[in-house]
């Protein structure tokens, strides 16, 4: 009788070197985690350093004050994420912030109407609608020269930030709107309310910074457009040739991203009770750099609201809690530019650990063995 040994055979090079890649496609997965959590991260490190340097950090009077400057450029990085979600960037925001504000001074002083020898008052709901198609068309002006023309997004809207700001210098010839507050005999009064309201507690830029997070967030996840906009991101010529509106799709977002630094430009006018023509300078930059940090690529098909409205609130969080510490305004700035170089350097990190990802995840799939 022969004897059979129950030994198990030896594991050939096969199944080790696929145990081993499937071990380094999980530690990647997991890196990849913690780079997609960055903007959390980050945020969470800055309320607990804050939070231990001064008591005054966390305190909920100081907390509302925080969040109400956050709404202002979350209301603007929104926009701008729509931008850079289709591979674009936008840089005449700001200036739009700007020109919005200055508009909106201009037709609360009064509208002068030679033939009739008069002046009429536009009411306060009249002003904001035409200051924010203002902005809109700022941004239809961005999305004809990047869609029609073919000039590069960076040209187009480095004119327009000249552009914008230079009408705003015009209107106003270089001076400010020093009362904004309406008299009651003109009708209209009521301005006020965007910069200083607090409807059930909260400041009114609050609760539209919120209204319009829900609204983009659900055209981005359930709307045809949404879809649209992430296949151009991510592959222009191929969503072109599937029939999707590239051209329509750029221009509706700078429209949007327009509009956006309109209503941002009313809040800050509203508030200060005054509109200066220099209003909204870099406000660009800081909407650039709350979609980096909150995970957006700069090349397009990538991002998420829940990611840009963190990284606002890690911006924000950032200037006023280096401002309550009693640090230079030149620290402040040095500090800023250090955390929005950091960003990009992270977005750059984590595409690499993602191609290496997908890399070591086709290699494991590759000498995983079928079966028998």
């Amino acid at each position: 009788m022969t004897a059979q040994s129950t030994l198990p055979a030896p594991a050939g090079p096969d199944a080790t070197s696929a145990a081993d890649l499937a071990t380094k496609a999980r530690r990647l997965s997991l890196l990849n985690g913690v780079f997609e959590l960055r903007a959390f991260i980050a945020l969470a490190v800055l309320i607990i350093v804050f939070g231990v340097l001064s008591d005054a950090f966390l305190t909920v009077t100081n907390v509302i004050t925080m969040t109400k400057h956050v709404a202002i450029n979350a209301i603007i990085a929104l926009g701008m994420l729509l931008v850079i979600l289709k591979g674009g960037i936008d840089l005449s925001v700001g200036s739009v912030v700007g020109l919005s504000g200055v508009v909106a001074g201009e037709l609360l002083q009064g509208v002068r109407l030679g033939f009739l020898d008069t002046i009429a008052y536009p009411p306060v709901w009249a002003v904001i609608v035409l200051c924010v198609a203002v902005g809109m068309f700022v941004g239809l002006v961005n999305g004809v020269l990047v869609t029609r023309f073919r000039v590069a997004p960076f040209i187009a809207t480095l004119g327009m930030l000249y552009v914008a700001r230079g009408l705003a210098l015009l209107i106003s010839n270089g001076t400010t709107y020093p009362n904004l507050a309406g008299s009651p005999e003109l009708g209209n009064t009521g301005f006020g309310f965007l910069g200083s309201g607090r409807p059930l507690g909260l400041p009114t830029s609050i609760w539209l910074m919120a209204v319009l997070t829900a609204v983009i967030a659900l055209v981005l996840i359930k709307s045809p457009f949404g879809r649209w906009l992430y296949a151009t991101g991510g592959n222009e010529r191929a969503s072109e040739l599937s029939g999707v509106p590239v051209h329509r799709v750029k221009t509706v977002v700078y429209v949007i991203a327009g509009g956006c630094a309109a209503v941002a430009g009313l809040i800050i006018a509203s508030e200060l009770t005054s509109a200066a023509p220099q209003a909204g300078e870099t406000y660009e930059l800081n909407a650039i750099a709350a979609v980096v940090i909150g995970g957006a690529a700069l090349s397009g098909g990538r991002g998420t609201v829940r990611g840009t409205l963190v990284g606002a609130f890690v911006i924000g969080f950032l200037a006023d809690g280096l401002v309550l510490l009693g640090v230079s305004t030149f620290w402040q700035i040095l500090i800023k530019g250090a955390v929005i170089v950091l960003a990009v350097m992270l977005d750059q990190g984590q595409q690499r650990f993602q191609r290496r990802q997908g890399a070591v995840a086709s290699a494991a799939a590759a000498t995983t063995p079928g079966p028998a």
